[in-house]
């Protein structure tokens, strides 16, 4: 189901179902939405972090899950834009309600932790967004911003994306573009809201990850199955996914991160392509959760065949 787009002038609900913000950075991030929306801010996204609630957590399970939900459920708000992301969301899965989504669909919007959210409610039958979040938008270029307003408010397929891709592989391949946070998509193998890679173009993007612990959830999804079910790799950003430490005592290559994950789908035999402006470093273009994509190996270039919205 392709939710209904957001006009300009209606309501986007912000909402913190991860980590807590820092009140000057979500704040910039807000202003660059300008007028473009009426902003709805969850009451828990500003207050002061409550007692007995964990650092890395924004609110405790129940206040994070009822705002959520009722953003879902409320007909006025159009779009859901994620706070930030951090950790906390997969706690959230089995409290929220997929019928409420089903029966007022609308976008929601995030990455990061949020790749736990955006395939809650693929598994509902729905169409997320995975792009920035309002934490993020500050330190994003007007382009990033551009698109991802336009993906929220235009009823059209994106098409070719100007991206530099460096293939490792040949052919052309199409299936549903599945972007995620490469560590969200690991751990949620087995659950009832594992992302949904069989036949897919999996974009992953990771942030803060050794290559050993990248390694390890690569081999934890070749053990299980899933990543061999996935058509193609596209990768994303691997931002800070170094080894200040590294047993050998001499330091990693500075592509040791890419190397390692060429190195886990090779071994998979999913062929692979790597230069997507998406992630938590400088750039994060906004893209539809599990719309028909074409990737072309040959020639560097994914196509998305479909919108975010309707």
């Amino acid at each position: 189901m392709i939710p209904p787009r957001i006009r300009r002038g209606e309501t986007l609900g912000i909402c913190s179902p991860a980590g807590p913000v820092k009140h000057d950075r979500f704040e910039r991030g807000l202003a660059r939405l300008g007028d473009a929306f009426r902003l709805r801010v969850g009451a828990s996204v500003l207050a002061p972090h409550p007692a007995g609630v964990p650092s890395y957590l924004n609110a405790s399970d129940d206040v994070r899950a009822e705002e959520l939900a009722a953003m879902i459920a409320d007909p006025d708000v159009r779009a859901i834009l994620l706070a930030r992301g951090g950790y906390g969301i997969t706690r959230l899965l089995p409290r929220l309600d997929p019928g409420a989504l089903v029966r007022d669909p609308k976008p929601i919007i995030g990455f990061s932790d949020a790749t736990a959210l955006l395939s809650w409610a693929h598994a509902a039958g729905v169409r997320g967004i995975h792009g920035p979040v309002v934490a993020q938008l500050g330190d994003l270029g007007d382009g990033d911003l551009a698109q991802l307003i336009a993906l929220m408010t235009e009823p059209r397929a994106p098409g070719v994306r100007p991206w530099p891709l460096a293939s490792h592989g040949t052919g052309v391949l199409r299936g549903p573009l599945i972007p995620g946070n490469l560590t969200l998509i690991s751990v949620l193998v087995g659950t009832p809201w594992q992302v949904p890679l069989a036949g897919a173009l999996a974009l992953i993007e990771e942030v803060g990850e050794k290559p050993y612990e990248l390694d390890r959830y690569l081999t934890q999804m070749i053990l299980t199955g899933e990543l061999g079910k996935a058509r193609a790799v596209i990768l994303g950003e691997l931002t800070r996914c170094v080894d200040p430490k590294p047993p050998t005592g001499e330091p990693d290559p500075d592509d040791a991160a890419l190397q390692t994950i060429l190195e886990r789908l090779a071994a998979a035999r999913v062929p692979a392509a790597v230069g997507a402006p998406i992630g938590h470093g400088q750039h994060n273009e906004a893209v539809p959760f599990g719309a028909d994509a074409i990737l072309d190996l040959d020639a560097g270039t994914l196509e998305i065949l479909e919108a975010a919205v309707a």
